[in-house]
């Protein structure tokens, strides 16, 4: 009689097949996992050639990302310039690496400035960096002047010349013209003129002036130029002031002042636009003067609204204020 065992319930046995199966899915997974977390050696890539930086990533089975960037060397273009992580960091296989790569020198070329006023081109050559802030074009001071035929303030020769390229911060020297060694104007008529038109008449031809006033006889206009000297006609050369003998207004309010606007400016070896504005309570601003002056000792009647603000500029560079009738 066969003996019974004691547990009623039957034991299964798997399948020799089914067993190595299975133990082969579980070392093959393994393995993956083991590759998937294996440690590779960052190489040192900076300072080559993108192309050969490439391959030794991929030797190591690393994908670079490549960022662009500009440089002042041409020489740079398409070298390794900055790596993340360093050379020598241990990653995961796999894994992206940061690539700053040179895209070259930024070029600029050079413009022709020769014949254009130096105060417009000095305006245009303000620091103008690029996008990475350490590329510029100005001008080398002090700037060289020489007597000429040219207009005083005309750029006759630049360095470096019309056309070149530069990749670095450069400065431009110019030479610029002081206008003719002895030039002359012809005095025009000015006496009989009002204020308003006088100083217009000054502005346009650039002339040195100096104002004084006398009391308005009663019989006599105000705000009127009385006398000139040197006389209309006469040629004098451009250093030479006309002086000038205004009449006081003959009906002046209490809150008007009439004046005479004095203020000197440092000598230029050339003119620069120069204009004198008054800034009136509730009117906003008027222009009283402007002219291309080279400096020196100015004079310049003005009527105005008491605590008005007198506001004198070169090349729309505010150099001085101050108030009416203070």
């Amino acid at each position: 009689m066969a003996r019974k065992n004691g547990n009623t319930k039957n034991s299964y046995i798997m399948p020799a097949g089914l067993l190595i199966f299975m133990v082969i899915i579980s070392v093959s997974l393994y393995l993956f996992m083991l590759r998937g977390e294996e440690q590779v050696m960052v190489p040192d890539v900076q300072g080559i050639d993108i192309i050969y930086a490439m391959e030794k990533l991929q030797e190591k089975e690393l994908w670079p990302r490549i960022q662009l960037r500009q440089t002042q060397s041409p020489q740079d273009k398409g070298f390794v310039l900055e790596q993340k992580p360093k050379a020598g960091t241990f990653v995961k296989a796999g894994r992206q690496v940061d690539l700053v790569v040179s895209h070259g020198a930024l070029r600029l070329r050079i413009e022709n400035y020769i014949g254009r006023k130096i105060e417009d081109v000095q305006k245009e050559l303000l620091p103008a960096a690029d996008a990475s802030g350490n590329f510029s074009l100005t001008i080398k001071e002090p700037i060289i002047h020489e007597f000429s035929s040219e207009a005083a303030g005309t750029i006759l020769r630049q360095k470096p010349e019309a056309a070149t390229e530069i990749f670095r911060p450069t400065s431009m020297e110019f030479v610029v013209s002081r206008g003719h060694e002895i030039d002359q104007i012809t005095v025009p008529q000015l006496t009989g003129l009002t204020l308003t038109d006088a100083l217009e008449l000054l502005g346009k031809t650039g002339i040195l002036f100096n104002f004084s006033l006398q009391e308005t006889n009663i019989n006599e206009h105000g705000e009127i130029v009385a006398s000139q000297e040197p006389l209309a006609g006469a040629d004098i050369s451009t250093d030479t002031a006309v002086n000038m003998v205004l009449n006081k207004p003959l009906n002046l309010t209490e809150d008007e002042v009439f004046e005479i606007f004095t203020y000197n400016i440092v000598k230029n070896p050339y003119p620069l636009p120069l204009k004198l504005e008054a800034e009136i309570p509730s009117a906003g601003r008027k222009l009283l003067y402007s002219a291309d002056f080279s400096g020196g000792r100015i004079t310049i009647p003005y009527r105005l609204p008491v605590n008005s603000v007198l506001i004198l500029s070169m090349m729309n560079r505010e150099i001085y204020r101050e108030t009416a009738g203070h």
